[in-house]
């Protein structure tokens, strides 16, 4: 945290929860300061100013003074209110999924201006849903992997470093790649990736944006690369997550 006894932050707002009878504790993530926990003191409060641009997904410049404990939120300006991500539940549950995934993948260890960036631009895509939800999804997850360190291999097999031909593979998380079927004869933990899936997952991750959005995954690819991509991350964070259970909810 910087060493100045006011400053001021370009953030976005991961989650809130109460504390007090009138206060807010925020995990926020900030362009310059990385993920920071903050209070936002009288929040709650009927007549407070702040509490509409403390909201989660909310985009907000906040001034913060440095205190005790942790850093007190003294004003907030909304850039971005996202107002459309909290409109009804699939939008709330994919929104809730990226900042979710996002908070258990960092730490409050100082600026990530790459990460911040990632998070920003989600969400902008989600909420102008000019791309399929899903595409959005698995693509913000390849990036952070990528960002946090942990690309998988998705090229040659993780096992005997063969190079992938064009057939359906294997995924071992353990391994943290994809093993061809001669190497996964015998080997336990392995989910099965089909090719579609593998070759959408290969363009994820070694494209723009904007070249990513020329794929045009089946229903069934979307399944095997969500049911891969789940996979991964929950072996890479040791737990599973809240949101994929609330979607799942709510798709049956």
């Amino acid at each position: 945290m910087p060493e100045f006894r006011s400053f001021r932050a370009e953030s976005i707002v991961l989650k809130h929860h109460d504390w007090g009878e009138a206060d807010r504790i925020l995990t926020v993530f900030t362009r310059e300061h990385g993920k920071l926990r903050v209070i936002a003191k009288g929040v709650r409060k009927i007549r407070s100013r702040r509490a509409g641009h403390l909201e989660p997904f909310t985009h907000v410049a906040i001034q913060l003074a440095k205190s005790k404990d942790m850093p007190i939120v003294t004003q907030a300006d909304t850039l971005e209110s996202f107002s459309v991500l909290r409109e009804d539940l699939d939008a709330i549950g994919s929104a809730s999924y990226v900042v979710e995934l996002l908070d258990k993948f960092t730490y409050q260890e100082g600026e990530n201006v790459s990460i911040f960036s990632l998070l920003k631009r989600t969400l902008e895509r989600l909420a102008a849903a000019r791309v399929p939800t899903a595409l959005v999804l698995r693509y913000f997850e390849m990036r952070l992997l990528d960002l946090s360190g942990f690309r998988p291999e998705l090229f040659v097999c993780v096992v005997c470093g063969e190079k992938i031909v064009a057939e359906n593979q294997y995924f071992s998380a353990g391994q943290g790649g994809v093993v061809c079927p001669r190497s996964a004869s015998g080997m336990s933990g392995l989910v099965p990736i089909s090719v579609d899936a593998l070759r959408f997952l290969r363009h994820f991750q070694r494209s723009s944006f904007s070249e990513a959005t020329r794929a045009r995954p089946s229903q069934e690819a979307d399944r095997d690369m969500e049911v891969v991509m789940q996979h991964y991350i929950t072996y890479v964070l040791e737990r599973g997550l809240n949101t994929p259970k609330f979607i799942k909810k709510m798709k049956n």
